[in-house]
Parts: C-alpha cells; sequence; structure tokens
C-alpha cells in the first residue's frame, strides 16, 4: 500500500494534477451556457474524466518527450520523468492509457465528441514538440487549453455555436500570454539549447508586450462570448474581474520575475474559478 501511494504521489507530481484547474472551469462554463443552467450528473462525471485524461496525456507525453531537455535544465531536472522515480516506459504507458481512456470517454458522450476525440488528442500532442522548430509553441499551448469550452458545448448539444469561439479564442490567448510571461524563467537556457520560444528569440521586453497583447485579447473575446451568449450583469463582471486579474497579474511579473509562480499558478488559478462562479450565479438567476 505504501508503495502504491508513493507511486501515486510521484504521478500526480509528473502531470501536476492540481493545475487541472485553468481547463475545468472553462468547460462547465461552456456546458452551463449550453444547457442554459445545469447539464446533469451525467455530463458532469463525463466532463471531468474527459478533462483529466486528456491533460494527463498532454502532460506525460511532454514529460516523455522532454526527458532529455528537463535533465539539462536547473528548473526542471528533479522531475519524476528526470530523477528516475518513474521510468521512461512508466511514462509512456500511463500516456497511452490516458489516450485510450480520453476516446472511451468521448464515445460514451456522443458521436461528434467521438469524431473529434482523435484530432484533439493531435492538437494536445504537437505541443510537446513544436517548440523544437516554432516559437509558436505558446499558441499551441493556448489551443490547447481553448479546445475545452469547444469539448464543454459539443457535449452538451453536439453543436458549436459561436459564442464557445470567442470563449475558447479567450482561452487560447489568456493561456498563451501566461506561458509567455511563465516560459521568461528558461529564457537563457532556450537559447543555449536552441530552444524556440518568443522570450528566446525576441527578449523579454517585447515578450512583455506580447503577453499584454494575448490578454487584451483575451478580455476582447470574451466580451464578445458574454453579448453572442447574450449573458447579463454577472457574466460582464466576469469579464472586468479577468481584466483586473490579469492586469495585477502583468504587474506582479513587471515587478520582480521571482513573483512568476505567484502569478502563474494562483492569479490565473482564481481568475478561471471565480468566472466560473459567476457564470453559475449568472444562470441560477436569470
Amino acid at each position: 500500500m505504501h508503495r502504491l501511494l508513493t507511486s501515486l504521489r510521484h504521478f500526480n507530481e509528473l502531470v501536476m494534477f492540481q493545475h487541472s484547474i485553468f481547463s475545468l472551469p472553462f468547460i462547465f462554463i461552456a456546458m452551463i451556457v449550453s444547457a442554459d443552467g445545469w447539464f446533469g450528473w451525467r455530463l458532469l462525471l463525463l466532463g471531468i474524466l474527459a478533462a483529466i485524461t486528456a491533460r494527463n496525456f498532454a502532460m506525460g507525453l511532454n514529460r516523455y518527450a522532454d526527458r532529455e531537455i528537463d535533465a539539462k535544465n536547473p528548473r526542471t531536472q528533479n522531475r519524476p520523468s528526470v530523477d528516475g522515480r518513474i521510468s521512461s516506459g512508466a511514462v509512456l504507458a500511463f500516456t497511452l492509457l490516458n489516450a485510450l481512456a480520453f476516446l472511451l470517454v468521448a464515445y460514451f458522450v456522443n458521436a461528434l465528441a467521438f469524431y473529434l476525440a482523435l484530432p484533439i488528442l493531435v492538437v494536445l500532442g504537437s505541443y510537446s514538440y513544436f517548440k523544437r522548430f516554432s516559437a509558436l509553441a505558446h499558441i499551441i499551448l493556448g489551443l490547447s487549453l481553448g479546445l475545452a469550452p469547444i469539448a464543454g458545448v459539443v457535449a452538451v448539444e453536439a453543436a458549436v455555436p459561436l459564442w464557445s469561439l470567442y470563449l475558447s479564442a479567450g482561452v487560447l490567448f489568456w493561456v498563451a500570454g501566461f506561458d509567455l510571461l511563465y516560459s521568461l524563467q528558461d529564457i537563457e537556457f532556450d537559447k543555449k539549447e536552441g530552444l524556440h520560444s518568443i522570450p528566446s528569440c525576441l527578449g523579454a521586453n517585447n515578450t512583455f508586450r506580447i503577453a499584454r497583447l494575448f490578454h487584451v485579447l483575451t478580455i476582447f473575446f470574451w466580451g464578445l462570448f458574454v453579448m453572442e451568449a447574450d449573458l447579463g450583469v454577472f457574466a460582464a463582471i466576469a469579464v472586468l474581474f479577468s481584466a483586473a486579474m490579469l492586469g495585477y497579474e502583468h504587474y506582479l511579473v513587471n515587478k520582480d520575475f521571482s513573483k512568476i509562480d505567484r502569478a502563474f499558478f494562483t492569479v490565473n488559478g482564481y481568475l478561471g474559478i471565480i468566472f466560473f462562479g459567476l457564470i453559475i450565479i449568472e444562470k441560477a438567476l436569470t
């Protein structure tokens, strides 16, 4: 039992399960808006399983593909996939099992979800290799999480309405923007290893400018989402609150690079949860 618990802790550290907080709220925001309220226990369970297995696949593949790179980076050399706590074979098996589980969950959602499941896995998996040849890896990461709201609305109504595309575009630029800030930690390492990232290609100052632009686009698209979905005051407050949180995030990182973890995990975590809570209030009162 002790060995099992230890292995579970190592796999939890491998995929950083707690960071599922970034994608889960926006899946359920899309589902609540699509269903105009509660969407049922069955879709809740399937939505959670789909989000977890998709993210486990993406993180597992990333750790497997980057194990040699991570071993050279002081920031990542203590990951379980690097220091021997989890073997490469176990990481690969974990990744493949989660891919199969995601496909199985999609099958039980509906036909459209199942047809889209494999292309979604391709997008999620491509991020792990993109930085080897293109600085657009930040956009691919944003797209990976930006697919979450589309998956949510497909689960409810087997369609992709315009408002869900606006919501997803906002998530894309939100994630790409904070990934730019997070990547500032590895700017010198990426240059040394010949890895492609916007910070290593364009420098810190230009990275800050691009991240700000991305987060302006985030608020723009979320505003369009609120209007297109015909939502009310609480949804509008959610967008305004998000703007304030993103502004605070940029303030933290510009002031002190050591605050990147706080900006990345804490601020963005609260943003998603509070946005989700305000959408629940919006639908509960209308």
